[in-house]
């Protein structure tokens, strides 16, 4: 008996249980329930709602009478509904307007009551009458606007649009949450155009804001530039500086021993002058004791040998003259042209190269000049020596003169009776009317130039000393005649 209790209170619990969730009835936070039946009242007359015939309950519980009461559920969440309208401006301008309304039913009772008695089994439709609602008012709003208006102050519509929907939307018991205006467009392309001045004052303010920007942009390069540049240039003296006190002193070093080299140098060209002078005095006082008195006695050898041997010896003297005379110019320009170059290079190294080289281009002039004096004084003491023999013979010629004459014809014979031939060279065709006799005696005629040479020559000698006694001047005949 006593488990059939139990088993009874436990079947009696849940049939309550059941009937309790059947009767129990609870509101959630987004939404309102709405009580309509036997003894469904709503609340006092603060509210504004007493003489509603339903109960309004939102965010508790309440319970239902099954069979007696219904209970159905009006939502009070966000809803949205898009606009899109097409309407003419104050201008005569048609515009496509786009937007969407962001609307809900009201907290308090009364909005909610006024939703309920409209949209409670009509939910679905609310998005549709706000959709009419607004392109009502946004039509009657808009033909007293500009298209500027519009544009530029979409503010004020959004707020005349809420302004004048205000009573429509309280008497459905809705509030809007929301109101934008997404899109303003036209057929004509006015607002287009209307933009467009504004986009090219924008872009020529842009171009030359970008114009500006990229000048201040250059010339802030260019300074940078500049600046480097000056270090860079700085920076190269600096090193520059550096290199020829290097350069300098290297040089210096470099130098010293051919100073040293090129100052010994000049001291052995100095002894070596003073060693050449002393052979010029030892040759001279050697030709004065071996060739002018000996040549008193030996007057006839020596006109006889001497002929030839000054000839020689002219030739040699020219000759070395000329060779002395060539090596002291060319000793001369390579010296100017080492000192030429010399000079170049020390202008490049510096100061302290050029002085080097100065130094030792004066050394090799001091020593070729003193070459140059020591040659010439050579070849002066050699001159002298000649003209000193030739003057000895001239002596000798005039104390016999038929000697040398005779022996001059002796040597020139063959050519004194070439030269009279020569006037038979030119004649193609020659008769000769005597025969034999006649060439014996043209033969004869021939060799009979040398005598007449030799008569010749005695009348010019003879002639010449007993004018002026001037041998040279014989001498000088007879070797024209030679020639």
């Amino acid at each position: 008996m006593g488990i059939t209790l139990i088993i009874g209170l436990v079947v009696a619990a849940i049939v309550l249980i059941i009937l309790f969730r059947m009767i129990w009835r609870i509101a959630e936070p987004n939404e309102a329930l709405i009580i309509s039946g036997l003894g469904a009242r709503g609340g006092n007359r603060a509210d504004g709602v007493d003489s509603l015939g339903f109960k309004i309950v939102t965010g508790k519980g309440t319970g239902v009478l099954p069979g007696f009461q219904t209970a159905r559920r009006l939502r009070l969440d966000s809803r949205a509904a898009n606009l899109q309208v097409s309407c003419v401006t104050n201008q005569g301008i048609p515009v496509n307007v786009r937007g969407v309304v962001i609307y809900k039913v009201g907290d308090d009772l009364v909005s909610i009551a006024n939703a309920a008695r409209r949209f409670l089994d009509q939910q679905d439709s609310m998005d549709g009458a706000i959709h009419e609602l607004f392109t009502g008012h946004l039509r009657s709003i808009i033909g007293n606007l500009t298209v500027e208006d519009l544009i530029l102050n979409r503010e004020r519509l959004t707020s005349e649009v809420r302004g004048s929907a205000a009573d429509e939307m309280s008497k459905l018991g809705l509030i809007v949450d929301s109101l934008q205006i997404q899109e303003i467009d036209d057929t004509t392309g006015y607002i287009t155009n209307m933009g467009k001045p504004h986009a090219a004052r924008v872009a020529a303010t842009a171009r030359i804001a970008e114009a500006q920007r990229d000048q201040e942009a250059t010339e802030a390069e260019q300074v940078a530039a500049a600046l480097k540049a000056a270090a860079v240039r700085e920076s190269q003296i600096q090193q520059a500086g550096f290199q020829a006190d290097i350069d300098r002193a290297s040089a210096k070093s470099k130098q010293a021993g051919p100073l040293s080299q090129a100052t010994a140098r000049q001291e052995v060209v100095v002894q070596e002058t003073k060693a050449a002078e002393l052979e010029a005095d030892l040759a001279e006082k050697q030709l004065q004791s071996q060739v002018r008195k000996p040549a008193d006695a030996r007057a006839y050898e020596t006109v006889t040998l001497s002929q030839a041997e000054r000839d020689a010896r002219i030739a040699q003297a020219e000759a070395e003259a000329r060779e002395t005379e060539l090596r002291a110019v060319a000793q001369a320009s390579q010296v100017r042209q080492a000192a030429l170059a010399d000079a170049e290079a020390t202008k490049v190294r510096g100061d302290a190269v050029a002085s080097a080289t100065r130094a030792k281009g004066l050394a090799d002039a001091e020593a070729a000049k003193a070459r140059g004096l020591a040659e010439a004084d050579a070849a002066k003491a050699k001159g002298l020596a000649e003209a000193e023999a030739i003057q000895a013979r001239a002596d000798a010629l005039a104390h016999n003169q038929e000697a040398v004459i005779a022996q001059q014809l002796a040597e020139n014979w063959p050519q004194i009776v070439e030269a009279g031939a020569k006037a038979f060279g030119n004649v193609d065709h020659m008769v000769v009317l005597n025969g034999a006799q006649g060439i014996e005696e043209m033969l004869a005629k021939a060799l009979t130039l040398g005598g007449t040479g030799l008569g010749l020559a005695r009348s010019i000698l003879s002639g010449a000393n007993g004018t002026n006694g001037s041998t040279p001047d014989a001498l000088k005949k007879i070797e024209d005649l030679k020639a």
